[in-house]
């Protein structure tokens, strides 16, 4: 398996597993600063590498009233300022063909969602400019179409992939996850991330906005550690129901480090 390297880790591999974590969107700089710090000094004490995510500008709401974030210029600016003040790699999601050279300048691994991942001339050109590109595998797809996604991304030279599981679209308003999935595309030779906070999502569930299950993320993160997957992806927050996006499944980051323990353990004896 390709190993892909960011600062001074290594994702997949047979590394250990490494953790994307932070809020769905950007809120307000103090909010997120805090948050990646506690994240970064909770993940050096376990030894879990870990990069911080956050939208600046998340463009797929489900209603037209629902908050975005600050937007492009000034959710790169507090992306920025936290990458250089927490001392942390930075990840986030890019929409628009307009975004992405300011995106490229500060994000150590730019994100194609879900809803774009079939979109190939935006595929490639996120490739083009990107240190790592990660790609949301699209609900609407099996994981064998991934092939397809990391063929595209190779014709223009980029080897520096991750592709994130996030569940597969089951009848209306329900997602599924089938841990199948995860060594079907670990196969395709590339670094393999698990969405466990998406994957409990319920799609326009509460009808101008999304519901989830926050209660069933544990079983299915220590479902993907089992199977071996190089990372997981969480939307984490103080207070979840209070979150501007995404809080029905988000993980209460008071719960996070028993959590993580256990999945550190559990990987290692997979790997092991």
């Amino acid at each position: 398996m390709k190993q892909v390297k960011l600062n001074d880790f290594a994702i997949g591999g047979g590394a250990g597993f490494i953790l994307i974590a932070g809020p769905c969107v950007l809120e307000n700089e103090t909010a997120a600063m805090q948050i990646a710090v506690y994240l970064k000094e909770l993940t050096a004490k376990l030894k879990i590498p870990f990069v911080f995510k956050a939208s600046y500008d998340k463009a797929n709401r489900t209603s037209i009233n629902s908050y975005r974030g600050p937007g492009l210029t000034g959710g790169l600016k507090m992306l920025e300022k936290i990458k250089k003040e927490a001392d942390v790699p930075v990840i986030s999601d890019v929409h628009r063909f307009e975004e992405i050279d300011e995106a490229a300048a500060v994000l150590d691994i730019m994100q194609v969602p879900a809803f774009l991942c079939r979109q190939t001339d935006f595929v490639l050109e996120v490739a083009r400019q990107a240190k790592i590109i990660n790609v949301k595998k699209g609900q609407f797809l099996a994981p064998w179409d991934v092939a397809n996604i990391i063929g595209k991304i190779k014709s223009v030279g980029m080897d520096d992939m991750l592709i994130t599981e996030r569940g597969a679209s089951f009848g209306y308003n329900n997602l599924v996850f089938d841990v199948r999935a995860l060594p079907i595309m670990r196969q395709m030779g590339y670094p393999v991330i698990f969405d466990a906070t998406h994957s409990v999502q319920l799609p326009g569930g509460a009808g101008t906005a999304s519901g989830g299950q926050r209660e069933m993320v544990p079983y299915l993160a220590r479902a993907a550690v089992a199977a071996g997957v190089d990372g997981i992806f969480m939307e984490v927050h103080p207070d979840p129901p209070q979150a501007l996006c995404d809080g029905a499944n988000s993980v209460y980051l008071s719960s996070l480090e028993k959590l993580l323990t256990q999945l550190k353990a559990i990987d290692e004896v997979v790997k092991s």
